[in-house]
C-alpha cells in the first residue's frame, strides 16, 4: 500500500518436528549443502542465473485513483496520510469498497499485494462505526501476525480500537487477560487460538467478522483441521473475508462453507523472482568464502542485506565473524526464542542493522521493505527454497538482487 507499504515463519509442532528430523537426516550425508533437492537432484546453476525484467512504475497500483476517495473515517484518512498511503492497490482498489458494503470477499491475491490494509481499513472502518463489532484475523505464521498487528496499531491510531496478539511463544496468561476485556481485533495463529477456545477463554459466537489470511499457507502448514475447527464454532451471523494465493480442493471447500455470496477478486500474482537480478559467486580454489562476503557487503550499493545460511550455527557462526569484524549484523533461526526473534526483525526493519543472517525460518513470509540483496551464503536445498529465498527482494515492484555462492 502506498510506496512504503509494511506487510512472516513459524509451525505447529507436529510439522516442525517432522521438518527438523528430515533437515537432520538429509544433511548428515555425502550430499550436505551442495544444492541437492529433497528428491536428490540437484538444483541446476543455470536455474541460479536470470536478469530481472523490471518496470519503472510498480504494476500493483491503481494510480489514477487515491485512498482517500473511500467513504471511511475522517481519523482513518489521517492515520493514511500519515503513513503517506497515496494510490491504492488492485486488491484495495476493488475489495475496499465491497468490504465497506458489507460483502463476503473471496480474494486472491499473494503477499505484497497490499491485501492487509485491504481488510484492516475497512473493518477498522467498520468498528469505529459500531463499537458492537468484533474481528478475528487467522494466519498462518507468528511473523504474519505480528505484521499485522503493527499495521493495525497504526491505522487504528486514535479511534480507540484496541487488539490482542494470539500466538505461540507468548504469555497465555496475558492473552486470556486482555481477551477478557473484549478488544475489537483478535488476531491469531491456529495453533494457539483453537488451545484458547478448548479453554473456553475465548467464545467465538460473539465475533460477527472473520479473516482467514494466506489460507494456502495454512493449509500447506497442516492446519487443515484446526481451521475447518475453527470456522465451526463461528456465527452463521457474520462477514467473512477469505484470502489466498492459490485455490486447491481443501481451501475451496474452506472457502465454500465460510462465504456467502462472496465477492471474487482474483489479482494476478507477479511471477516468482520477475523483479531480481540473479547470479553466482564461483569460489575459486584458494579463496576465502567468507572474505568473499566481506568484500561485496562493504559495496555501498549492498544497503540492506539477508544472508542465507543452511543451518543455525551456521547462521550464528557467521554473524559472530561478522560482527567481530566490525558490522551491524543479526542473526535468526528457529532456536531463537519468539521475543528475541521479534526483536530482531524489528531492529532490521528499522536499519539498526541492514545484514541479517538467517535461516530458511526468513524465506518464507518475512516482509521486511527494501531489502537490497539476498545472498545465498549457502546453496539452498532445493529450488523451490530458493524461489523463497530471494522473493525477499525485488518486491511491491522494486528491483532486487540475488547472488549464490557455488
Amino acid at each position: 500500500m502506498g510506496n512504503n507499504s509494511k506487510y512472516n515463519y513459524s509451525r505447529n509442532k507436529n510439522y516442525s518436528k517432522r521438518r527438523s528430523s528430515y533437515r537432520s537426516s538429509s544433511y548428515s550425508n555425502s550430499r550436505k549443502g551442495r544444492g541437492y533437492n529433497r528428491s536428490g537432484s540437484k538444483i541446476s546453476i543455470s536455474q541460479l542465473i536470470a536478469k530481472a525484467e523490471y518496470e519503472d512504475l510498480p504494476s500493483i497500483y491503481v494510480l489514477d485513483h487515491n485512498l482517500m476517495e473511500f467513504d471511511i473515517s475522517d481519523e482513518i484518512k489521517r492515520n493514511i496520510k500519515f503513513k503517506k498511503y497515496t494510490s491504492p492497490t488492485k486488491i484495495q482498489f476493488e475489495a475496499i469498497p465491497q468490504i465497506l458494503n458489507g460483502r463476503d470477499i473471496l480474494g486472491m491475491a499473494s503477499t505484497g499485494s497490499g491485501k492487509t490494509a485491504a481488510f484492516l481499513i475497512p473493518m477498522i472502518n467498520k468498528c469505529v462505526l459500531d463499537k458492537k463489532q468484533r474481528v478475528l484475523i487467522v494466519v498462518p505464521t507468528r511473523e504474519l501476525a505480528m505484521q499485522i498487528q503493527d499495521e493495525f496499531v497504526q491505522l487504528a491510531r486514535n479511534t480507540g480500537l484496541r487488539s490482542v496478539l494470539i500466538m505461540g511463544g507468548n504469555s497465555m496468561r496475558t492473552q486470556i487477560s486482555i481477551l477478557r476485556r473484549e478488544p475489537a481485533f483478535v488476531i491469531a495463529t491456529p495453533g494457539r487460538l483453537k488451545d484458547l477456545m478448548e479453554r473456553k477463554a475465548i467464545n467465538l459466537l460473539k465475533i460477527n467478522n472473520v479473516i482467514l489470511d494466506e489460507v494456502d499457507r495454512m493449509l500447506d502448514m497442516g492446519f487443515i483441521n484446526d481451521i475447518r475447527y475453527i470456522t465451526s464454532q463461528l456465527s452463521d451471523n457474520k462477514q467473512s473475508l477469505f484470502f489466498s494465493a492459490t485455490l486447491n480442493n481443501k481451501a475451496e471447500q474452506i472457502a465454500q462453507a465460510l462465504l456467502k455470496k462472496p465477492i471474487r477478486i482474483e489479482i494476478k500474482a507477479q511471477a516468482k523472482g520477475k523483479n531480481v537480478d540473479q547470479d553466482v559467486v564461483r569460489i575459486k580454489n584458494g579463496e576465502n568464502k567468507f572474505n568473499v562476503l566481506c568484500d561485496y557487503i562493504s559495496k555501498d550499493e549492498f544497503e540492506k542485506v539477508l544472508v542465507f545460511t543452511r543451518t543455525k550455527r551456521g547462521a550464528d557462526t557467521l554473524s559472530r565473524r561478522l560482527a567481530d569484524k566490525g558490522v551491524k549484523v543479526g542473526a535468526l533461526h528457529g532456536d531463537k526464542r519468539q521475543s528475541k526473534r521479534t526483536k530482531i526483525i524489528n531492529a532490521f526493519k528499522k536499519d539498526y542493522f541492514n545484514i541479517l543472517v538467517a535461516t530458511d525460518v526468513a524465506s518464507r513470509g518475512l516482509d521486511i521493505n527494501n531489502i537490497s540483496h539476498v545472498i545465498n551464503y549457502d546453496i539452498p536445498q532445493n529450488y523451490d527454497d530458493y524461489i523463497h529465498r530471494i522473493g525477499r527482494t525485488g518486491r511491491a515492484g522494486k528491483k532486487g538482487y540475488a547472488l549464490t555462492f557455488v
